[in-house]
């Protein structure tokens, strides 16, 4: 009997695999713990279907990514921040931080894409950006001191 398996069963094969089976396993196994469906006529359509479709989005997706790596590779973000004296940052700019302000500037990117430590000095960085499908951008990030941070430490 041939069956289209729902889920991952050790041995047979992996979701959406049809396998040649067994009546026997089919009926005393696989159907009561809803591992498998058999494979008729139409659920093969079907499942034919729905893979045309996974491979469409698939597709859509990595265009999507694409162009968001093109459009971050060597984009400037410049974040300004606090700093004491001697440029050193009251607070660290982290991953976090460096994606909420891609964000503003409509970059869809969470704190996970952003390969970074946390940096503490004003100055140029490279950061790496990492998508989905194995695509990386660089951006160029540059962190200055307040404007207002340096007029009040000349006054002094």
């Amino acid at each position: 009997m041939k069956v289209i398996l729902l889920d991952k069963v050790p041995g047979l094969g992996d979701i959406d695999d049809i396998k040649e089976v067994s009546d026997g396993y089919a009926f005393n196994f696989l159907f009561p713990k809803h591992l498998a469906v058999q494979a008729s006529n139409a659920k093969v359509k079907e499942l034919k279907d729905k893979e045309k479709k996974r491979a469409k989005d698939a597709e859509k997706e990595l265009k999507e990514i694409q162009s968001l790596a093109d459009r971050l590779d060597g984009y400037t973000l410049i974040i300004e921040d606090r700093a004491n004296e001697e440029d050193i940052l009251y607070a660290a700019i982290t991953p976090m931080r460096i994606a909420e302000a891609l964000k503003t500037y409509g970059f869809p990117v969470n704190k996970n894409m952003i390969i970074s430590e946390p940096l503490k000095e004003a100055g140029e960085y490279k950061i790496k950006v990492k998508m989905r499908h194995g695509l990386e951008a660089t951006i160029n990030l540059i962190i200055n001191v307040r404007a207002e941070d340096k007029e009040s430490k000349n006054k002094k």
